[in-house]
């Protein structure tokens, strides 16, 4: 019989890996986080680790599996399901899930998530907490990888013909640099933002006047 994962335990985390898949070097980030998040809630932790402004459309992929915001008219083979109800628990196997995640459909930046070690959190953490993480994201809308790598050469070549836009588009990009308060700040109030859920839906309703 196969060992359920969480057995609908809201305390329980896991350690989170997000690759931006084809980059060199690797660009990456590493969480623990609630395995009771939504899809909805680990898009949002995907935006706020990679600094990305979530302004695109964006789709979780397991196998056959999709998930994401539904609007009405869908597309591919398979019915996409809804991200803000799909849970994350219930999609994870014994040891390691893989899950594909793709982050705006023109510029298609793909990420590889990995998800291991399911285990209790500690008492008195706040989650989702991060862990670490290499190399800064790309911008929004810089034209995938070949448009983003384009532009880095020729922020570092002032010969390049088109330096001066590359300078004036990444202004103060810096390559290597990851703003770490900036995403401990951003999963500090998705933390909080959880508590206040939990803790609104667990309000008794006044009792009616006599």
């Amino acid at each position: 019989m196969k060992k359920e994962i969480g057995a609908k335990n809201a305390d329980e985390i896991a350690t989170i890996r997000v690759e931006l898949v084809d980059t060199a070097p690797l660009i990456w980030r590493e969480v623990e986080a609630p395995i009771s998040m939504t899809f909805e809630a680990l898009h949002t932790l995907i935006q706020s680790v990679m600094n990305w402004t979530d302004c695109h459309l964006w789709e979780f992929t397991i196998g056959r599996q999709r998930f994401g915001p539904l609007f009405g008219d869908d597309w591919g083979d398979e019915p996409k399901q809804d991200a803000a109800k799909a849970v994350l628990r219930d999609v994870l196997k014994l040891r390691k899930t893989v899950i594909d995640y793709l982050y705006d459909f023109g510029d298609s930046w793909e990420h590889r998530i990995v998800i291991t070690k399911v285990r209790q959190g500690e008492a008195g953490i706040s989650y989702p907490r991060y862990v670490g993480g290499e190399y800064n994201a790309p911008l929004d809308d810089c034209g995938g990888l070949p448009g983003f790598y384009n532009t880095l050469e020729a922020l570092a070549d002032t010969q390049h013909p088109d330096h001066a836009y590359a300078k004036e588009w990444f202004s103060d990009y810096r390559p290597d640099f990851v703003d770490i308060e900036r995403i401990k700040i951003a999963l500090a109030r998705t933390a909080v933002r959880r508590r206040v859920s939990k803790g609104a839906g667990n309000k008794k309703k006044p009792a009616a006047a006599a």
